[in-house]
């Protein structure tokens, strides 16, 4: 059996089936994370990125001094690389927006965006193609069809212990979902 396609929720879209889909000549249909796309920050939390300076800025318009790329080997080497941007400290401890910002005794003042990776960025991209919307719009159907198997068909618990007994419980329900789609279909004729 060759694979195609993929097509799966969120949950699907992480940095590794990503990467095999690649490998594995198959399309991935599922949507990243929004932490990913638009990152876990609060609007009134934001910088601003100053594209002619090349560095954030804060609410009161002050420019980050330097910037570093953490490309995170040591201790989180799975996690994506990072660029902290540090501001003037000084500037900091009279700002008028320093509350919130800004900690009492704090020694430097930092601000850090996590970079896409390679996978993550081509994901991105693919999920604004018109392929993509229109794979995804076929998602409701799974979805629909997996309620029907936990609701209707009791694949949600198990009845029996053992790993066998688990799969026979899945395989009996899986046939009657098709047994009833195979006996529509042919009523319809």
């Amino acid at each position: 059996m060759e694979v195609e396609m993929v097509i799966g929720d969120k949950a699907y879209s992480e940095q590794k089936n990503i990467e095999e889909a690649q490998e594995g000549g198959y399309e991935l249909i599922s949507r990243l994370n929004g932490i990913i796309t638009q990152g876990n920050r609060t609007k009134e939390d934001e910088f601003e990125f100053n594209k002619d300076a090349g560095m954030y800025q804060c609410k009161a318009g002050h420019l980050a001094v330097h910037k570093y790329l953490d490309r995170r080997k040591k201790e989180k080497k799975n996690k994506n690389p990072r660029m902290i941007y540090f501001f003037d400290i000084e500037k900091c401890k009279c700002c008028p927006y320093r509350d919130g910002c800004y900690k009492e005794g704090a020694k430097k003042k930092t601000y850090s965006e996590t970079l896409k990776s390679d996978a993550h960025s081509k994901q991105a991209e693919f999920q604004e193609t018109e392929h993509f919307k229109e794979k995804m719009k076929e998602r409701y159907k799974i979805e629909a069809k997996n309620s029907e198997l936990k609701n209707r068909h009791g694949y949600d618990t198990a009845t029996s212990s053992g790993l066998i007994n688990m799969e026979m419980q899945g395989a009996m329900a899986i046939f009657a979902v098709n047994l009833k789609r195979i006996i529509k279909l042919i009523n319809e004729k």
